[in-house]
């Protein structure tokens, strides 16, 4: 296994492909149980306007033999706050890499983006069916409102 992150100083990442995510072992292999991370402050960059766009990100999966580390993840999503992509791609994108380094049991990814031109736009994406018998929590974030 490489060295992990953790523990040293370390720059942003310029962009999401050049992010290294760190990955460590699954104390608890033989149990199915769901792991939750929450970016309620992500950023990314409109590729068309070169405007900032924000989402609020919920990161749910069931780990199998790994677990991501959390600075290292922490780092690779702040790499995308100069990288220019719409939000479905953000999003996608974000899932498929973290299903890459985890062959997790399952995972998903809810991208709750404010509004860009008046219309906010959530984007929704996972590996498949849940593990039978795993209790998975609702991701808790409200529709957009605005002042309404």
């Amino acid at each position: 296994m490489a060295e992990l992150m953790l523990g040293k100083t370390v720059g942003i990442p310029a962009s999401p492909e050049a992010a290294e995510l760190d990955r460590v072992p699954n104390p608890h292999p033989d149990t199915n149980y769901v792991a939750r991370f929450v970016a309620p402050e992500f950023t990314s960059l409109c590729p068309v306007t070169g405007q900032p766009d924000f989402a609020h990100l919920v990161i749910d999966y069931v780990p199998g033999d790994w677990l991501v580390e959390s600075k290292s993840l922490k780092l690779y999503l702040t790499s995308f706050r100069n990288h220019g992509a719409f939000h479905e791609d953000c999003t996608v994108a974000v899932g498929k890499r973290l299903r890459d380094l985890l062959s997790p049991r399952w995972l998903r990814i809810g991208g709750y983006w404010y509004p860009r031109g008046g219309i906010p736009i959530d984007v929704f994406w996972q590996t498949g069916a849940p593990p039978e018998g795993v209790w998975i929590p609702d991701q808790g974030v409200a529709p957009y409102r605005g002042r309404g």
